[in-house]
């Protein structure tokens, strides 16, 4: 279902962008263009928020985990559901990161909300790599002789070659 979204938001771009590069005279102040505006979702879209805590059943009906994050790429392409497996009350849980093909959604039934079935067991999902998000290098001066805080020299400045 994720992937007929996805073409179908392609698709929709490719033809926008085609009918605005016929336009007969391209507008002379760009500020004055204005972003695309949805205003329903349609029966087969989804929403975010309705993915961030969904529970993950495993492949014998029991619930594996919780999805925790959602990853996308620079593109707003989703790459991945992280989902928390083990511990009690998130306290010992590990993230794992799995495709979105990887799930198949279990519609909402009278007394529960929607849920993502996986052709794993918890055990399954315990033994998987976890998910380790990414982080900025830390930035720090190791350059000269200065402070590695400021990574400025001290006053005087360095000896002169030779010694002087």
């Amino acid at each position: 279902m994720l992937k007929k979204l996805m073409i179908a938001t392609a698709a929709s771009a490719l033809l926008a962008g085609s009918a605005l590069s016929q336009s007969p005279t391209p507008p002379s102040n760009p500020a004055a263009e204005k972003a695309q505006v949805v205003d329903q979702q349609a029966p087969d879209q989804m929403l975010m928020s309705k993915f961030k805590g969904t529970n993950v059943i495993g492949s014998n009906d029991e619930k594996i985990g919780d999805v925790t994050d959602i990853l996308f790429d620079k593109d707003a392409k989703i790459l991945a559901y992280v989902v928390g497996v083990g511990g009690f009350l998130g306290i010992g849980a590990k993230d794992v990161a799995i495709a979105p093909s990887s799930f198949q959604v279990q519609p909402a039934t009278d007394k529960d909300n929607m849920k993502l079935k996986l052709a794993m067991t918890k055990d399954d999902l315990k033994s998987a790599a976890e998910f380790k998000p990414y982080k900025e290098p830390s930035r720090t001066s190791t350059v000269g002789q200065g402070s590695p805080s400021t990574g400025m020299t001290p006053r005087g400045g360095a000896p002169s070659p030779g010694g002087k």
